[in-house]
This record gives structure tokens, sequence and C-alpha cells, in this order.
């Protein structure tokens, strides 16, 4: 019987999670690795313009296929991707970041070879990985069938990523074959859950009024279902925060709104915070996720179900799965009497003039207006993010935003991984002048690869998301970015693509029809061009006015 060699297991491990492209860009150090990868039915690489941005592509892929693969070399490579990784572990990602490291006896008689910090020392770039995955590991032909396996685990049962090294001439070896016995899945403690559950049912007995609030971990460990019918089981509404938009259908009944303290829209603050019972999914209490902090709910009246623990009341429940605790929570008898009140959706109407300047109040009613069931939505951090969190969702449409890592610039590779992960959806793009300058190479990548999203492009005279969040200095030259031919991109990078820059809502409106036609054949840019550098949905004007506030008391 002929073994494996560790090349071909590891893809075949990669290939049985669903991973059908892996992501990266080519090094001396990983030829073996590619060259094992051309010859491998069932997986294509992606090849990025860097590694930063083949990791943004990798971690959008996984929010949608719920894993994926990265592939770089050894030091310059994968020290590029680390900020994708970082942002990956921020936003519980699973990643397998793949690194081809110089051959095995080079590194043993600690040659210096280039990519290396010249001291012979070849485990340094994966310390540096430790911080920022949950697992690392040095891959070799004899605990390859151990260790692949068991790398895999870690990402998905944590929803982070991991990293493995391996010397590019072990690629090729045979692996040892082990027939290790597959450890169980996670469990929850029984007995501990029958007490949490008892807890519950006291908080709940005592509520008349019960609201579940659902975050960014109910999507990434796939708690959607579970949430909903629960909802649905004891009838109460449902509010999602600003990380955990697309947690619940936002056309469903039950959804009330986006919760986001002082910020955003009053009326759900008021139903969240006054309500005698929070059941809280997957909160992450962040500060750009409870808007500074002004999020107030209190601990003592609130149901806290964590992926692997629970919290009731401000006592803690550890080992028992959200899933099992969901599911638990429908059998405690519990059954709001009083009706949901209708969400409240602040972009619902146009309230505007076709021949007025476009602004942030215009043009987010219109992208409302434009998304259609099954779309892939990416809003980059910045006013976009904000703006975007508030726009009513149609079913099925998966949102993509970096809420907590926010690092600026992820958002366009990120939308050619959404590409590749679903080819035949509809993806829109939503993204700022000075982020774009960061990444838009990756629109190359979208053409080479005859991806086709719909790319907005917010040409607001640099970082405006910067210029609110420093409100101590005025006409601040460095939140400025130069003027670029957004519209000639693609012609830029050797592609084709349908182009307009549109400065009213009449112009804007007939792109959008022009956009949707065009799509279905080619890419689309279409560059907004406001008047007003400072324009900003509500939101920002509201977080704006908070911290000056604070400025105040603080001076």
């Amino acid at each position: 019987m002929i073994q494996k060699s560790l090349g071909v297991y590891l893809f075949d491990c990669l290939k049985q999670e669903g991973i059908t492209e892996i992501f990266g860009v080519p090094g001396d150090y990983n030829f073996n690795i590619l060259d094992s990868l051309e010859r491998y039915e069932g997986i294509h690489f992606i090849n990025g313009r860097n590694e930063l941005n083949s990791g943004y592509a990798a971690d959008a892929y996984a929010r949608i296929k719920g894993i994926s693969a990265l592939i770089t070399t050894f030091g310059v490579g994968e020290l590029s991707a680390c900020n994708a990784i970082a942002g990956a572990n921020s936003e519980n990602v699973p990643i397998i970041h793949i690194v081809g490291a110089p051959h095995d006896m080079d590194q043993k008689e600690h040659k210096l070879m280039h990519h290396t910090l010249m001291d012979g020392n070849f485990d340094i770039f994966r310390k540096v990985y430790e911080p920022i995955t949950a697992y690392t590991v040095v891959l070799t032909p004899e605990n390859a069938e151990i260790e692949i396996p068991n790398a895999i685990r870690i990402a998905l049962q944590k929803r982070k990523p991991v990293y493995v090294v391996v010397a590019d001439d072990l690629v090729l070896k045979p692996i040892l074959v082990h027939n290790e016995v597959v450890p169980q899945q996670p469990k929850s403690n029984q007995k501990t859950l029958q007490v949490a559950v008892d807890h519950v049912r006291m908080l709940l007995n005592g509520s008349q009024n019960t609201v579940l609030l659902a975050d960014v971990k109910t999507i990434r460990f796939g708690l959607q279902e579970s949430v909903r019918n629960l909802a649905e089981s004891i009838n109460i509404p449902v509010a999602c925060t600003m990380y955990g938009k697309g947690a619940f259908d936002e056309s469903h009944p039950l959804f009330i709104g986006m919760y986001g303290g002082l910020f955003g829209c009053q009326v759900v603050r008021s139903s969240v915070e006054s309500a005698d019972c929070v059941i809280a999914v997957g909160l992450v209490w962040a500060d750009t996720n409870t808007a500074n902090f002004t999020a107030k709910i209190n601990p003592l009246q609130m149901v806290e179900i964590q992926p692997n623990m629970v919290k009731v009341g401000g006592a803690e429940y550890p080992n028992v799965l959200a899933e099992d605790m969901l599911l638990a929570m429908q059998s405690i008898g519990y059954k709001q009497q009083s009706p949901v009140t209708k969400g409240t959706f602040p972009y619902d109407k146009l309230q505007d003039k076709p021949d007025d300047l476009i602004s942030a109040a215009a043009y987010y009613p219109r992208f409302q207006d434009m998304l259609k069931e099954g779309d892939i939505v990416i809003a980059e951090t910045g006013t976009f993010y904000y703006g975007m969190s508030q726009v009513r969702l149609p079913t099925d449409v998966i949102f993509i935003a970096q809420g907590g890592w926010q690092s600026i610039g992820y958002a366009t590779p990120s939308a050619f991984g959404a590409c590749i992960a679903t080819p035949t959806r509809r993806v829109l793009l939503f993204t700022g002048d000075g982020s774009l300058q960061l990444t838009a190479q990756e629109i190359s990548s979208m053409l080479h690869y005859g991806c086709k999203p719909i790319i907005f492009v917010l040409n607001n005279y640099g970082y405006t998301i910067e210029k609110y969040l420093n409100v101590q200095t005025e006409r601040q030259t460095y939140n400025q970015v130069p003027n670029w031919s957004y519209t000639k991109l693609a012609e830029a990078f050797g592609g084709d693509a349908f182009t307009l820059s549109v400065r009213s809502n009449r112009e804007l409106d007939q792109a959008i029809i022009r956009a949707e036609a065009e799509c279905n054949n080619r890419l689309c840019i279409i560059e907004m061009i406001v008047s007003d550098p400072m324009d900003a949905p509500e939101y920002m004007h509201n977080m704006r006015k908070y911290m000056e506030q604070q400025e105040k008391e603080r001076s």
C-alpha cells in the first residue's frame, strides 16, 4: 500500500471540510505545496495580489463556508498576513494558515537563509503566531496524521485561526500511519445544564417583558436556527447588536431592529433596556458593539448564553453548550402574552428630491431598496459600516464586516473571497475612498477570476470616520487621501467593468438600475461623490455628539 504524501493528506483533510479553494501567494518555500495542489483534484489555488489581501479573502470565505485555508511562504509572506489572521482571531473566524518553510536539513543546521532574521532561528515566526491563533504546529511526516486533523478540529471548535508550518521538502514525503482514535465532540454537563435551566425558569416567571438580543457568536457558532426557534416558541421580540448584524432574519415579524445603545434607534434601546429579562446570545461586550459602553443592561436580569457556558443573573454555569441551552429553554413553559411591537427601521422611506446632491440620508434608503434575498453585503470599516448596520436586510442575506477588529481596507479583498466562495450569489461591496486605496489590488484579482460584484465607492475625500473620532483637532490633513480616478481602476488592471460617477440622487438611481442589469456580465463600480466631506449616517452624528460631550467633561 502506497502511503499518502503529507501534502496530499493535508488537502484531503481540507476537502473533507468543504474547502474547494485555497487563497495565498506563491514563494520559493511553498513551491512543493503549490505544485502538489496543482496536481490535486477538487481544490483550486486562488492567487492573490499580496498575503494581507489573501488573508482577508480567506476570512470572508470562512464566514460563508464555515472554514478556509491560506498558503504563504516563510517569514516575509506569513508576517504580511499577520493582520488578517489576528483579525480572524478577534472575529472568531476559522482559517487554516499553511506556511511553507525552508528545507528541513537547512533548519536543523541553522543555516542563514533568506526570508529569515539571519540568526539561524526558524521557530521565531511560529512564536509570533502563538498569541494570534488558537493553535500552532510544525508538521512532519511522523506527526501529520495526528496534527492536521487536530488543528482543523481546534479551528472549528473555537472558531479561531490555526497555524501549521511545514518544511517544503517534507511536503512530498509519505506520512506515518497512527490509526489514532478521533476525539469526541464536547458535550454539555447535564447536571449543570439542568440547574441553569431551572434558574432561567425562575427569572422568566417574574418577567412580563422579555427581549432576545442576538450577537456575533450566534453567527460564528451556527446558532441562528436555534435562536429563531426559541424566539418563536416563547413569542419574544428580537434585536441584534452591531457586531451581530444578520444573526436574525430582519424580515421576521419578531425582529424589532438594531440595538446601539445611546447612538442607535431609541425605540429599540427602550425596548431592550426596559425589559424585565434580556436573553443575550453570543454577546461581545466591546466598545463599538455597545456604543462606547452606553448600552445599559442589568446583568441581574440577563440570561447570557455563550458557546460553551451560560450566565443567569450573574451566576455562571460552565460546560453548557449554547445549542443545548437554547433547546432546553423552549420547554420551560414560558410564553410571552403581550404582542410584539412592530420594529422601527430608519431607512424604510425615501425622503428627498431626485435632483438633490447625494447624502447619507438619501443613499442608505436606496441601498435598502436594492437589496435582494440571498445577497452578500460587505461593508467597509468606516461610515459605511455604521450606516449599513441600520439598513434592513432581506431574508437570507449574509452581512460581512469587521465589527471588532476594524482593519481599514478589509472589505475589498473580503468581497473577492465572498465571490469565490459563492459564485452564484450577488455580492455588493460598500467601501470608502480611503479604505479602497489600501487594498485596491484585489479588484485585479476579481477581474482575473471573473468575479462580478457591484462596488460602491464613497468618495468623501478621506477618512471621514477618523475625522469623526478625533474631536480634539480640526482640519486634520493626515486624514485626507489623494483623489483617484476610481472609475478607471478596472481599465488600469487590464479588465472590463461598468463604471459611473454620480453626484445626485437621480444619477445614483440610474446607476443602480444600470448596475443591476450589468452585474450578470461584468464587474460594476459606482463612485459616489459627496459634496460634504463630513456627511455621515445619523448613528455617527450621535456618536460624535457623545464624544464631544465626553471631551468637554474631561477638560
